[in-house]
């Protein structure tokens, strides 16, 4: 693997606790997104290969909509994603 796989992945992320903590799927992100949202990029949101801010954001958005009890605030990124500046 070289140095630029490298920066590009940073292992499991705070993402992949909070889904499973509320027992959800990737397909439960996909199915609650109102935005174009495949498995595979939660997938990869989850094992932590980095992403644009845009698609960040759809999986924040997703992640709030799926959850059974509605948050008050919506996710920050800083708290799904460990490499946001």
């Amino acid at each position: 693997m070289g140095q630029d796989q490298d920066e590009r992945n940073f292992g499991p992320q705070p993402l992949d606790k909070i889904m499973t903590d509320h027992g959800l799927d990737n397909h439960g992100l996909v199915a609650a997104s109102r935005e174009p949202l495949t498995h595979k990029a939660v997938q990869r949101a989850r094992k932590g290969r980095r992403l644009t801010n845009r698609m960040q954001l759809r999986i924040s958005e997703a992640l709030t909509r799926s959850l059974q009890t509605p948050v008050e605030t919506p996710w920050k990124l800083s708290d799904l994603f460990n490499y946001r500046d």
